[in-house]
C-alpha cells in the first residue's frame, strides 16, 4: 500500500517510521529544499513522546541534544531586581520524564531514523488531490496512492485543499510567538534570561551543542495583525514596534534582525476541525489538531498521533474507513483537553497586568522552591493542567515487520 505524507518536520517523519515498519510504502514530500536547519526553537517532549522515541531507538540521541536549560532568570519592569527559577523542579512536577530539544534537532532525528527505508521528497508540494488518490505535484508528475497524509503544519496546505478555507477552522489567540538566532555569547548555557512586561516578554537561552543562541519574544495583540505568514519583512517590523524601550538587553537582541541567519514569527492559533479525515485524506499534527504554538504541547501531540494513525492503519490492515475513525476516537478527548489547557496558559503566560506577572513569577518561584516529591504531587492532583500531557496513554499495536 502506496501511502503519501506531506511535511518533514516532526509529525511526517515519525508517521513515516512507523509506516514503514507496518510494511507500507512511503513517500514524504516537503516544500522546503533540505531539511529545515533554520535555528528553529525549543519544543518539549513528554513523557508519552519519549516512551515513543524510546521504541524507535532514537532517545540517547535525543537527550543527547537536548538543550540542558535548567534556570530561568526573570526581571520584571518595575521590579527591583531579577528572580531566578529553578527549571528542573518545575519540570519535574509537570512531567516523569521530560526533555527539552530545538525543533531542528529532534526533527533531523525523526528523519535519520527512517530515511533509508523511505522515499523523501524535498523542494515540492501538493498541488491537487482527487478522491481516487490521484495526486498533482507543483513540479513533480502527478502520482496515485492509496492514502494521502498531511503532516505539514499549522498552515497545512492539504488541510486547505481537502476542508477549504482555514477561517473556519482557526482561532486565533490574541498573541503572538517570535524567535531569531543570535550570537552565543548573548545567552549563557544552562539558562534562560527573560524580561516580562505587560502583554510582553522577551528571552534569550541557548544550548551546550549550538553554535549560536535563540533570543525568543511572546506578545498580545486586541487586534489580529495584518501581515502574511511568509513576509518577513512586515513581520520584522511588528516585532520591533512591540518591543521597543523595553530594555536595552531586548534592544540588543532585536539588532540581530538585520543580520541574522534564522527567524520566526507566527500567531498562537489554536485549530477546531471536527474531523480531521475525509475520504483518503487524514491530517496528524499541527496540520489537524493544533492547540496553540508554545503554549499547548503540541510537538509531544503531534508525536503521539503519528504513532496511533500508523498504529491503527497496522490494525485495521490498511482500511482506512475503519483506522481514521479509531484514530480520531484515540486521540480526540485528548485532543479537546490540550485546547482547553492552551486557551488557559495563553492568558496567564503573557500576564495583562502587574498583578498577573507578579502572580506568574511567584508561582513559579513556590513550585521551583518546593521538594520535588511535593511539587509532582501537587500537579498530580490535576491531569488536565501541568500534568496533561503526561496523562496521555501510548497503546500497544501488532508489532511492525
Amino acid at each position: 500500500m502506496r501511502v503519501l505524507v506531506s511535511g518533514a518536520s516532526i509529525a511526517g517523519p515519525v508517521l513515516a517510521y512507523w509506516l514503514s515498519r507496518y510494511g507500507y510504502a512511503v513517500t514524504v514530500v516537503e516544500r522546503a529544499p533540505a531539511l529545515r536547519k533554520t535555528g528553529g526553537h525549543p519544543v518539549d517532549l513528554f513523557r508519552p513522546a519519549m516512551e515513543i522515541s524510546e521504541r524507535m531507538g532514537v532517545l540517547p540521541r535525543i537527550e543527547e541534544l537536548a538543550t540542558g536549560t535548567n534556570r530561568l532568570v526573570v526581571t520584571r519592569e518595575g521590579a527591583a531586581g531579577p528572580v531566578a527559577i529553578d527549571l528542573t523542579r518545575v519540570f519535574s512536577a509537570a512531567s516523569d520524564r521530560h526533555v527539552e530539544i530545538m525543533r531542528d534537532d529532534l526533527s533531523e532525528i525523526y528523519y535519520d531514523a527512517a530515511r533509508d527505508d523511505v522515499e523523501y521528497v524535498f523542494g515540492d508540494w501538493i498541488t491537487a488531490i482527487s478522491p481516487a488518490g490521484e495526486v498533482t505535484f507543483e513540479k513533480g508528475a502527478p502520482r496515485r496512492f492509496d492514502l494521502v497524509i498531511g503532516a505539514d503544519g499549522l498552515h497545512s496546505g492539504v488541510r486547505r485543499l481537502v476542508f477549504g478555507d482555514d477561517v473556519r477552522h482557526t482561532h486565533l489567540a490574541g498573541a503572538y510567538i517570535s524567535v531569531l538566532s543570535v550570537p552565543k555569547e548573548l545567552a549563557t548555557d544552562g539558562e534562560m534570561r527573560m524580561h516580562m512586561g505587560i502583554r510582553r516578554e522577551a528571552a534569550v537561552y541557548g544550548a551546550r551543542h549550538l553554535t549560536d543562541a535563540r533570543a525568543g519574544f511572546l506578545f498580545r495583540s486586541d487586534r489580529d495583525l495584518d501581515y502574511d505568514h511568509r513576509d518577513v519583512r512586515r513581520q520584522e517590523q511588528l516585532l520591533r514596534q512591540t518591543f521597543a524601550g523595553m530594555h536595552p538587553d531586548v534592544d540588543r537582541w532585536l539588532d540581530e534582525l538585520e543580520r541574522t541567519p534564522a527567524f520566526y514569527f507566527d500567531s498562537i492559533t489554536q485549530l477546531r476541525l471536527d474531523s480531521w479525515s475525509q475520504g483518503r485524506v487524514t491530517l496528524v499534527g499541527d496540520a489537524g489538531y493544533c492547540p496553540g504554538p508554545a503554549v499547548g504541547g503540541s510537538t509531544s501531540l503531534a508525536v503521539l498521533g503519528a504513532y496511533v494513525l500508523a498504529g491503527e492503519l497496522a490494525a485495521a490492515g490498511g482500511d482506512h474507513e475503519r483506522a481514521y475513525p479509531a484514530y480520531e476516537q484515540e486521540m480526540g478527548e485528548l485532543v479537546r483537553r490540550s485546547r482547553a489547557f492552551a486557551r488557559g496558559v495563553a492568558r496567564t503566560l503573557i500576564p495583562t497586568s502587574a498583578l498577573g506577572a507578579r502572580a506568574l513569577v511567584a508561582g513559579a518561584r513556590l513550585l521551583s522552591a518546593l521538594p520535588t516529591p511535593v511539587g509532582r504531587a501537587i500537579a498530580k492532583a490535576n491531569n488536565k493542567g501541568l500534568r496533561l500531557h503526561d496523562s496521555m496513554r501510548v497503546k500497544d499495536y501488532p508489532p511492525g515487520v
